[in-house]
């Protein structure tokens, strides 16, 4: 049988690197692509997406598959081997139901959709992108049919990203949370609001720049392995475990923007970076799930980044590059990056208000999917939902139902694992105290590798070998559970707020 899986490997390889092929072209397009390329672009993405799909759906990987399933079974299963053949045998199933017109019509129309976007989102105008979104919405609407087993037709999608998690669970977990988190938000709004006015003032972009490289430097970014760049919607990419690129954007007057942001990819970047060398070019070096990956940036950016140690290290190194923030003292500077207020904008929201944005854009998605809302009402709908979940109104399209680039690339589907990340991160932040309680005095002193060593053990080096559900449980003892994350939330902002 190690003829076999050496076959195997060597499809999977060739599967890999036509998707990595793909991801480089999605890499260009949203960060040095001319706007005139989009219909090249997608003509592109297509064929090596037609290719790739074609490789990953041939008889002869299904018969390799089929002859090596008695082997695996032999194996411990949690070996390489064994999870390959586990893994790449759900992968198989699933894309051979997708007929490869499929994939070639959702490459062109997730392409030009993405471009489309960014002009909308630039003249704050729905009905650039308006065409477009029915296009991406009919096109997930054919794919979730094409698994008529699934309980409901959003599972299909959410399993993309979150394997084997359903519409149902997700629903039961946002239900248990949300009161709990509008309970705390209710509770801080009666309280004296912290003032973070001196976070909007003009900050010199370049030294933003060179403040947030020093502190993913420190955080054990490997730049021998990866590059940052600019881009319209901060994202990370992998080619490889040896080629991670993360992107951010930065706000010449608000200093939270490329500070959390970059923070937040460098946590993706770390992921990949850190997968075991074994799984690179197998289909497994891509992360457990989308939500396993946001708990690795939430963690970081959150967790570490907003936290009162991290900045005692920290903050005097960023009154040097910034003098303006001279006269604000680290308690008043730790509590005005916390500041809790319901605003328009997921990627900027506070850590007791962020969940809303993902519930909300949640049910968004199932509305249109179910095609109970069309996407004509879409911008109306969002501007109800975002008073009802968090009582503000957006005042154009670029801050309300055009913020998110997701949409645009196909990704219906995906935001759900947003707060799931957030759910894990502090899952797995508890268990990571309990076997190192002085990680927290280290990060006062600006050392992370005991941190970053303990998440390549226990998390990084899986990759994709286990489902989300199953590597949770194996590392910290249960599945997904809100409750570590609500008592993060209340113990901290009890602090803050006095509550």
């Amino acid at each position: 049988m190690e003829e076999k899986i050496k076959q195997l490997r060597e499809a999977l390889a060739e599967i890999s690197d036509l998707s990595t092929v793909g991801a480089v072209l999605g890499w260009d397009q949203q960060t040095y692509m001319p706007p005139g390329g989009a219909e090249g672009r997608g003509n592109q993405l297509a064929l090596i997406g037609r290719l790739a799909h074609e490789r990953s759906t041939s008889p002869e990987l299904g018969k390799l598959l089929d002859d090596l399933k008695p082997y695996a079974a032999s194996l411990d299963p949690d070996s390489d081997e064994a999870r390959l053949v586990k893994v790449t045998t759900r992968n198989y199933e699933k894309a051979v139901r997708v007929p490869t017109k499929h994939v070639v019509d959702f490459a062109q129309a997730t392409t030009l959709g993405q471009q489309a976007w960014v002009e909308a989102r630039s003249k704050s105008d729905f009905s650039i992108f308006r065409p477009h979104l029915e296009k991406i919405v009919a096109l997930r609407q054919e794919y979730a049919a094409f698994f008529p087993n699934f309980e409901h037709p959003y599972d299909a999608l959410l399993d993309d990203f979150e394997p084997n998690m359903k519409t149902a669970d997700v629903k039961a977990i946002f239900d248990g949370l949300r009161p709990k988190q509008v309970e705390l938000i209710k509770a801080i709004s009666g309280k004296p609001q912290v003032d973070d006015s001196f976070l909007h003032q003009p900050f010199d972009e370049k030294k933003q720049w060179d403040f947030g490289v020093e502190v993913i430097t420190k955080f054990g970014y490997d730049w021998n392995c990866g590059r940052e760049d600019k881009a319209a919607h901060p994202f990370t990419v992998g080619f490889g475990i040896k080629d991670v690129r993360i992107t951010t954007r930065v706000a010449p007057d608000f200093l939270n923007s490329m500070i959390f942001g970059t923070m937040h990819e460098c946590g993706h970047a770390l992921y990949g970076q850190g997968v075991a060398p074994e799984l690179d070019r197998t289909g497994l070096e891509g992360g457990a799930s989308l939500a396993v990956h946001e708990s690795q940036s939430r963690m970081w950016e959150n967790l570490v980044g907003r936290s009162l140690p991290f900045w005692q290290h920290f903050y005097p190194r960023l009154q040097e590059v910034f003098p303006q923030l001279g006269g604000v003292p680290l308690d008043k500077f730790y509590k005005g990056i916390n500041k809790v207020q319901p605003s328009y904008i997921r990627v900027e929201a506070d850590e007791a208000t962020y969940n809303l944005h993902i519930m909300l854009r949640l049910e968004m998605e199932i509305a249109m999917l179910e095609g109970k809302v069309a996407v004509k009402d879409v911008p109306e709908l969002w501007n109800v939902k975002m008073k009802e979940y968090l009582g503000v109104t957006p005042p154009n399209d670029a801050k309300g139902v055009l913020q998110d680039i997701h949409w645009s690339g196909g990704s219906i589907g995906y935001f759900s694992t947003y707060a799931l990340g957030n759910l894990v991160s502090v899952q797995l932040w508890e268990k990571m105290i309990q076997d190192n309680p002085d990680v927290v005095e280290q990060i006062r002193q600006g050392k992370f590798e005991t941190l970053l060593g303990w998440l390549r053990k226990n998390v990084h080096r899986h990759g994709g070998k286990f489902e989300p559900q199953e590597l949770v449980q194996k590392v910290t003892g249960s599945k997904i559970d809100p409750a570590p994350y609500v008592r993060y939330l209340t113990k901290k902002y009890s602090e803050i707020y006095k509550l």
